[in-house]
């Protein structure tokens, strides 16, 4: 993946930055969503489509209003037939937004999250994945914890699956490059790197969309 302020001919792009605190450019319908959310949930909502859209405009050379996007509360984006597929996720204020010509998922975490990453791996992890992680040092054992999450979760949002059902079947390659599930025979590429204070990752079905990624820091 490369970083850059445009999307330079990529058939994917990744924005990461805060999310906006300025709503104006968020449709007559993600207002009235917004309405039935309490006040702390409405600001993160309205910031989030607000960011999204104006980084889709950016994109597209669309005004924020037009750009196509369906994304309720509570449900993974999407943009009409034609427009191509978006991801997003979010973590203390920021956000991570891929736009792809296939589908994609992402997943974004502070490097610094304090989470029990042994009593993590045992619950949730396949004992392929604990069996090749438990021999790390003790740094790297933790950071790795945390990048398998990362892909893992990227992998749930891309099959648009649910955390609760799914987590304990995805299961990350021993080389990071790659994810299946067991129990829908469903198989990902995947991309893991560190940013800054961040751990993200992207993933999809087709390497090659994931190839010459761009990471648009907002």
């Amino acid at each position: 993946m490369e970083e850059g302020n445009s999307q330079s001919g990529s058939v994917t792009v990744m924005w990461l930055g805060p999310m906006s605190s300025v709503d104006s450019c968020v449709s007559d319908q993600e207002h009235a969503w917004a309405c039935n959310l309490g006040q702390t949930r409405q600001q993160r909502f309205l910031g989030s489509r607000a960011w999204m859209r104006s980084c889709l405009s950016d994109l597209w050379g669309v005004p924020a209003q037009e750009i196509p996007l369906h994304a309720p509360p509570g449900a993974p984006p999407s943009m009409h037939s034609g427009w191509g597929f978006v991801s997003l996720s979010h973590s203390q204020g920021s956000a991570l937004m891929a736009w792809s010509s296939a589908p994609v998922g992402v997943d974004l975490e502070r490097l610094n999250r304090p989470f029990a990453s042994e009593a993590l791996m045992r619950r949730y992890y396949a004992l392929s994945e604990q069996h090749q992680l438990k021999g790390l040092p003790k740094q790297a054992f933790h950071q790795s914890v945390l990048e398998h999450w990362l892909i893992k979760e990227a992998a749930i949002k891309w099959h648009r699956g649910s955390l609760a059902q799914d987590l304990s079947h995805w299961v990350v390659a021993a080389d990071g490059l790659s994810a299946s599930h067991q129990g829908k025979g469903l198989q990902v590429d995947a991309h893991c790197r560190q940013l800054g204070p961040w751990g993200i990752a992207i993933v999809s079905a087709c390497e090659q969309n994931l190839t010459g990624t761009r990471v648009c820091l907002s």
